[in-house]
């Protein structure tokens, strides 16, 4: 049996927890399939982009040089877009275009439509015979030149690039039909205690309903992995046994539980790991969330999370989140932050510690954090107005309203209003 070890640290835990994690293996899917997943090989343009010049407006092609303000040249082809590559542009005559269509050899610049005397509104009609210039161009005006954007062969995505939504749209671009990326990490999650019960099954006394089943299932797909949701388990060794089997023969990549880590007389999933597997350590210094159990169980990756909804959703973000990114094939796993203002005094016991604030913009610039509400580790409602978590660094013990801390944004900042004067 694995005997206790003394608490680390933070970034110690961390630190240890990440040497065991590596990216997934990689597979090929279609473009439509790859939103936000993660790149896993280094992508290169396969032709220009544009692959050939085009105007950037609906309007005329025309020579610069010849189309001076008031110049009326005959209209001598009208290109649509989609029509392949128009014939060369005669001289001293212009060429009705539309946004996107090749530009005709021989032409240099765009003129816009609003800057002829072609008042032509309906779809369809034809163009006019002669056009009249109001506004000279410059050589280049409202063309987009070949490789405007890229150059066949010029690096396009490096691997481990999260694939968003413009990020799909150069690839499309660029014909990538199928792209290589990390695989998705596959986590089996369930929660332990004989006092939990579904969220559609009445309570009896003493009963809860399972919370942490739904918001560590919900943040692990929010970072783009599988969950794999293997219930409530009860407070019995067999029971934990073989919900932890179940997790390694659906294919778990990783597994989290939360409850049964800490010292009580029923905490059994410390035992059950420590007989089929290795437990690494199970204390921290950081608040909430002192006990916490990682290892590996069957040969997977195990996350063992305290009970407390609050304690399990900041062990997660601190812990398993980075460990997750990690085995999704992803590079940098940092959140992202802001220097916020303190606007209410704090105290600590000197862990490291993640508090519940509402962050908002100072009308004249910077943030301001204020407590959510309160703080306690299974107040759940105080982590759901938040859309922040204050860092107070180990050996804090008291801030005061104006000392600037770390702040975490949970939500990616949408939700950031400002504050009141």
């Amino acid at each position: 049996m694995t005997n206790p070890q003394p608490m680390l640290s933070v970034s110690e835990a961390r630190a240890r927890i990440l040497e065991h994690f590596s990216p997934l293996p990689a597979e090929t899917v279609p473009l439509a399939a790859a939103a936000r997943r993660v790149l896993a090989a280094d992508l290169a343009a396969p032709h220009d982009l544009p692959p050939f010049a085009n105007s950037s407006m609906d309007g005329y092609a025309v020579r610069s040089a010849e189309a001076v303000p008031g110049a009326s040249l005959p209209v001598s082809a009208d290109v649509p877009a989609g029509a392949g590559l128009p014939a060369p542009l005669a001289v001293g005559t212009a060429a009705r275009i539309m946004t996107g269509a090749a530009l005709p050899s021989g032409a240099d610049a765009v003129v816009p439509v609003e800057d002829t005397d072609d008042r032509r509104e309906r779809p369809g009609e034809p163009p006019p015979a002669r056009v009249t210039i109001n506004t000279a161009p410059v050589a280049g005006a409202n063309v987009r030149p070949v490789g405007q954007d890229l150059r066949a062969g010029q690096p396009v995505l490096a691997a481990g690039a999260p694939l968003g939504p413009s990020a799909l749209g150069l690839l499309a671009a660029l014909g990538y039909a199928q792209v290589p990326v990390y695989r998705r990490p596959s986590v089996a999650v369930f929660s332990t205690g004989d006092e939990l019960r579904p969220v559609d099954v009445p309570l009896g006394p003493g009963q809860i309903h399972d919370t942490n089943g739904y918001t560590l299932a919900a943040a692990i797909e929010q970072y783009g992995g599988q969950a794999l949701r293997l219930g409530i388990v009860g407070d019995q060794l067999a029971a934990v046994r073989a919900a932890l089997l179940a997790a390694k023969e659906h294919g778990a990549d990783l597994i989290l539980s939360s409850a049964g880590v800490s010292v009580g007389a029923y905490d059994v999933v410390k035992a059950a790991i420590e007989l089929d597997g290795v437990l690494n350590f199970w204390r921290v210094r950081m608040r909430p969330g002192k006990p916490l159990a990682f290892g590996h169980v069957h040969g997977v990756p195990y996350f063992g999370l305290p009970g407390n909804p609050v304690s399990a959703l900041m062990t997660f973000e601190v812990f398993a989140r980075p460990a997750l990114l990690k085995l999704a094939g992803r590079r940098h796993w940092d959140k992202l932050a802001v220097h916020a203002a303190l606007a209410d005094p704090l105290e600590s016991d000197g862990r490291e510690t993640y508090l519940r604030v509402v962050v908002a913009r100072w009308p004249g610039g910077g943030y301001v954090a204020r407590t959510a509400g309160n703080q306690g580790s299974a107040v759940l409602s105080a982590l759901a107005r938040a859309n922040g978590l204050l860092i107070l660094p180990e050996g804090v013990t008291r801030a005061q309203p104006g000392d600037q801390f770390t702040v975490w944004l949970l939500d990616g900042g949408e939700t950031i209003l400002d504050a009141d004067p």
